[in-house]
């Protein structure tokens, strides 16, 4: 990256387009599912970030650490900013690998498949994301012992952990079941919804990605504000389903 270009420039470049758009548990490699069927998602109506940290409905221990440790890499801390690490990252990717998303709802699975095909082919593999998380953390955790003396992905320092993600998107890394780009191309998709997707999915925790890039939030009510031509408009975000800081907004008392 080059001197002039800051990291904050560099999300805020990605993040203010994706952090209206995102959806979460919606890469390129899917469509929309419904969260009715999501075990998690009844909780979220009514609160921001309802479900206590620490509670997974997916991921084993180390499967955890492994994703901890991976999307920390991703979207690293700075000084000024916490990481995907930090910001709950880990819980987004999940909670929708416990929903429909990860049993692949409204994916299609069926064959044939042709991993060579040209991305507007869509998905090309007849695992469900779930299926491809738990295989990809496993085969790359075995790669990750292979090429550094039996140590585990979350042990390796920061320059080593690169060389393994490097490894796994520029398909460097022969994972014996799943092609490694895939995996990680999800990975990093996942990673970018939850550190800009709204909280009350999981990730953006303290909506540090939302705050980074300046995003007031999807929920939008400004009326008030829409004739101020040229001024800046300044107020924290607001999730969805914070509905104190909406009503707050809207009495004119979230300033």
């Amino acid at each position: 990256m080059s001197e002039g270009l800051s990291r904050r420039d560099l999300l805020k470049a990605a993040g203010l387009g994706g952090a209206a758009a995102v959806i979460p548990g919606v890469s390129q490699a899917q469509v929309p599912v419904e969260p009715v069927v999501n075990p998690v998602a009844e909780g979220l109506a009514g609160a921001a970030n309802p479900t206590p940290v620490g509670l997974l409905f997916f991921f084993n221990d180390e499967e955890a650490q492994f994703v901890e440790a991976a999307v920390e890499r991703l979207i690293p801390s700075d000084p000024e900013w916490p990481g995907a690490g930090q910001a709950g990252v880990l819980y987004y990717i999940d909670r929708q690998l416990a929903s429909a998303y990860g049993a692949g709802g409204r994916m299609y699975l069926n064959g044939p498949w042709d991993p060579s095909a040209p991305p507007q082919f869509g998905y090309q593999l007849r695992q469900s994301p779930a299926e491809l998380y738990r295989i990809g953390i496993a085969e790359t955790r075995q790669f990750a012992r292979d090429q550094f003396n039996q140590r585990e992905v979350w042990d390796l320092g920061p320059a080593d952990m690169d060389r393994v993600l490097e490894a796994l998107e520029f398909g460097d890394a022969a994972l014996p079941s799943i092609p490694s780009p895939v995996f990680f191309e999800t990975l990093l998709a996942n990673t970018i919804e939850g550190y800009f997707g709204d909280p009350a999915y999981g990730g953006n925790r303290d909506m540090v990605g939302w705050r980074m890039v300046g995003f007031p939030g999807a929920y939008a009510a400004y009326i008030d504000a829409i004739d101020n031509y040229g001024v800046a408009f300044e107020r924290r975000p607001i999730s969805f389903a914070d509905q104190q800081a909406r009503h707050d907004h809207i009495h004119g008392h979230g300033h």
